[in-house]
């Protein structure tokens, strides 16, 4: 059944309902994707969410702010500084001042912290591939471009795109 969205007589009041509302299910999947993902490293490195995203993309990009951080994985500024000051305190990330400005650091994985990033990142990628398996190339070509088209559409929604 659809959402119904102001339809009807004149005066009736529009009803949303949750299970049909594309918004609410993009967030149940990415959830259920993030919890399970989370699950794994959870398990093995004791690490949360937010602390993962923090560490995923200093893999990534290798030195950043944490102001970087927090706009490319799309978190708020207080959760990515909590998330460093929990991966800081475990050794896992170091900061260096910024000498042009004082304000802010250079964040990067250390050692250990690069040892857990380079353990966790196939696991990560098993996991995401098996939750394409059941698709087909066309259908996990499709998505992909689905999934970046309504991203750029919420950006531009947003005012950030």
């Amino acid at each position: 059944m659809d959402a119904e969205v102001g339809q009807g007589s004149k005066g009736a009041a529009a009803r949303l309902e949750l299970e049909t509302f594309m918004p609410y299910r993009l967030n149940v999947l990415a959830t259920v994707v993030s919890q399970g993902l989370a699950r794994i490293y959870a398990e093995r490195y004791g690490i949360g969410i937010p602390e993962w995203r923090v560490m995923a993309t200093l893999g990534q990009f290798g030195s950043l702010t944490a102001k970087d951080i927090g706009a490319h994985s799309r978190m708020h500024k207080t959760k990515v500084s909590r998330a460093v000051a929990i991966l800081e305190e475990r050794g896992l990330v170091r900061r260096r001042a910024n000498r042009q400005d004082l304000r802010e650091a250079f964040l990067s994985l250390t050692a250990p912290g690069r040892a857990i990033y380079d353990d966790l990142v196939p696991v990560a990628l098993t996991f995401a591939a098996s939750l394409t398996e059941g698709l087909t190339v066309a259908e996990r070509t499709a998505l992909d471009s689905l999934i970046g088209k309504l991203t750029a559409r919420g950006l531009q929604l947003l005012g950030d795109g």
